[in-house]
């Protein structure tokens, strides 16, 4: 069929449908009622809650049988409303499988028993929205039944589903009409029921630790915070050029000076920035700060949070849950290694079998490996990518193209952590019986890689900072706040010269934030995480679409 010919048969049936919405209209009844009530005496219960109310009536193969369902419910009558998702009859008998936001349920509708209410059926579609009455039965086939005294439209339904809508796979279909995604397929809305959890769930950790929810702009007269190019934006009435934030981390760490200890905020942060599967220009970011805490404090913590997180999404989603965490690649069950950046860069070196890689790094570790590739290392990737499958599979261009940008050693021993260790935490480390990979902790980063960061105290050229890697996929970002003010005005100048010198991904030299410093912020350590590859992580996801209810699309060519 040709898309003008789908186009015609779409409008034939949206039409007949309008004709079925004037006929309830004819007899005094509205199409798109709001008087929803029980009218027979029956109890109004959600679909979930009625098959609980008749558990003990389900035998071990998922049936039930008519003499124990009618048993528990003897004289009750209840009252239910959904979305109808099929409608057949045979003879005198037609079935309805009615679907609301906690579960389906067949209803069983007898001709003989209903007389004159039974030809409510003519004026009815899947899709529309209606409302049941009657007592609980089982089926031959031992399904869950209403028997309703009588049933009513609430919400006809004028545009069909399309067609073959169940299982909806059409990617742009589900994205761009999540509605139609939601009616379609039921796991969708497992995910985003998750998403709330998991949201409820870390606001639950962190009040439970003394954390107080704060709200800070999403509007800012300057770029801070971290490295990412802005969306910009303009306040007529103050004639203002501004930014929507890319993290709230400065007014964040303003409260510390402050007096408020221990705060965070689950917002919306927005990045000018590509898409993927990982990225989203609008998204939820959990940040929070924690005064006299260290990054291995926060280390400790996290491993605390994302379990109890888990545990709480298990409680309240097992059946879900369940199925996740058979098909999740990595596992919390064991302790998250913790692996700093110049141990790490060695021990990728080491893995490609690359003989004079292993003598560099016998005694600096990575930083050894950064001299050795320095200035150039181009006429080399011939002979050592034969060195073994693992030197074979590197990104050799890239990697090369990445390091010669590179101004300082610390920006190529991040270079070299990307291309030679990143890709392959997955199955580099592993649980003990090899299954599942562990999450890392990847840990001490150069400190011109993390503008924000503080020193560490034996070793100026590092920072106290970590990023949690989850089967290769960056979770969250932390570190050991700087809360010196002329170290932190002098990286902010460093962070303006290269802006002066074309890099985008720059902050800009925030004054104020200086002069909080200069106050005095106590001892701290803040964290980040992205509430949406959290989601993904925990449900099995592999794409941040997947978890985003409206993600942003290009305008449809049609």
């Amino acid at each position: 069929m040709s898309t003008e010919e789908s186009k015609g048969a779409e409008h034939a049936i949206i039409e007949g449908r309008r004709e079925k919405a004037q006929r309830v209209r004819a007899r005094q009844e509205n199409p798109f009622a709001n008087d929803v009530a029980p009218k027979n005496q029956g109890v109004t219960v959600d679909i979930g809650a009625l098959r609980s109310s008749v558990a003990t009536a389900r035998s071990e193969d998922g049936k039930y049988a008519e003499e124990a369902v009618k048993a528990v419910t003897t004289g009750k009558v209840f009252h239910v409303r959904g979305r109808v998702i099929a409608l057949r009859s045979a003879g005198g008998l037609s079935f309805i499988k009615l679907r609301d936001r906690s579960g389906e349920v067949q209803l069983l509708l007898d001709q003989g028993a209903m007389g004159e209410e039974y030809t409510r059926l003519e004026g009815l579609d899947v899709g529309d929205i209606i409302e049941a009455e009657g007592g609980l039965t089982a089926s031959k086939r031992g399904e869950l039944s209403v028997t309703p005294q009588r049933i009513r439209l609430l919400t006809k339904s004028l545009r069909p589903l399309p067609e073959k809508w169940h299982g909806l796979s059409d990617v742009e279909t589900r994205y761009r009409q999540r509605y139609v995604d939601l009616i379609a397929n039921p796991d969708v809305s497992d995910v985003f029921r998750a998403r709330s959890t998991i949201v409820r769930a870390t606001r639950a950790m962190l009040d439970d630790s003394g954390f107080l929810e704060v709200e800070t702009p999403t509007m800012h007269t300057l770029i801070g915070g971290a490295a990412a190019r802005p969306f910009d934006t303009h306040h007529n009435a103050l004639d203002l050029h501004l930014f929507m934030r890319i993290a709230p981390e400065l007014f964040l760490k303003r409260l510390l000076v402050g007096g408020l200890e221990r705060v965070y905020e689950i917002g919306r942060c927005y990045r000018n920035e590509g898409l993927s599967t990982r990225h989203n220009p609008e998204f939820t970011m959990l940040e929070f700060y924690q005064a006299y805490a260290t990054y291995d404090h926060l280390m400790d913590f996290t491993e605390v949070m994302l379990r109890g997180i888990d545990a709480r999404l298990k409680a309240t989603m097992p059946d879900a849950h369940a199925k996740w965490k058979a098909g999740r690649a990595f596992t919390f069950d064991e302790p998250f290694l913790r692996l700093p950046m110049n141990d790490a860069v060695k021990d990728g070196a080491l893995r490609t079998g690359i003989g004079d890689w292993a003598k560099a790094v016998e005694t600096e570790g990575g930083m050894g490996l950064v001299r050795l590739l320095q200035p150039d290392f181009g006429d080399r990737i011939k002979e050592w990518s034969k060195s073994s499958p693992r030197a074979k599979g590197l990104d050799w261009g890239n990697f090369r193209k990445g390091f010669l940008k590179c101004e300082n050693d610390g920006e190529r021993l991040f270079s070299a952590y990307e291309y030679l260790v990143e890709p392959f935490l997955p199955e580099d480390y592993r649980s003990a019986d090899g299954t599942k990979s562990l999450p890392v902790f990847v840990k001490d980063y150069p400190y011109e890689t993390s503008p924000l960061a503080r020193r560490n105290d034996q070793n100026p050229a590092l920072v106290d900072r970590f990023e949690l890697f989850v089967h290769g996929r960056e979770l969250c970002n932390a570190f050991s706040e700087l809360n010196d003010p002329d170290d932190q005005a002098s990286r902010f100048r460093d962070q303006v010269d290269k802006k002066s010198k074309g890099a985008e991904e720059t902050m800009d030299y925030d004054e104020d934030y200086i002069r909080a410093l200069e106050y005095g912020m106590p001892p701290a350590a803040g964290f980040g995480m992205g509430i949406d590859r959290l989601t993904m992580m925990l449900t099995n996801q592999g794409s941040i679409r997947d978890v985003i209810l409206f993600p942003l699309l290009r305008p449809d060519a049609k």
